[in-house]
C-alpha cells in the first residue's frame, strides 16, 4: 500500500477513504496493477466500515 495508508484499526471518515480511493484510480490511470488492486480492496473494506460507523452514529 502507499506510504500514506493508515494502519488497520485506525479511524478515518468515509469521505477521507473515498478521496484516497479516487486518488488511487487517478494515479493508476484507470487500470489497477495487482498491488493497486489489493490496496483498492482494503480501502473499499475500510470505506464500508466507515460508512456503517457513520450511519450508526447518526442514528
Amino acid at each position: 500500500m502507499s506510504r500514506d495508508s493508515v494502519a488497520p484499526g485506525s479511524v478515518r471518515s468515509a469521505a477521507e477513504v473515498n478521496e484516497q480511493i479516487r486518488a488511487l484510480w487517478l494515479r493508476a490511470g484507470g487500470t489497477l496493477s495487482a498491488q493497486e488492486r489489493a490496496e483498492y480492496e482494503l480501502l473499499v473494506v475500510e470505506w464500508a466500515a466507515a460508512m456503517r460507523g457513520e450511519v450508526v452514529a447518526a442514528a
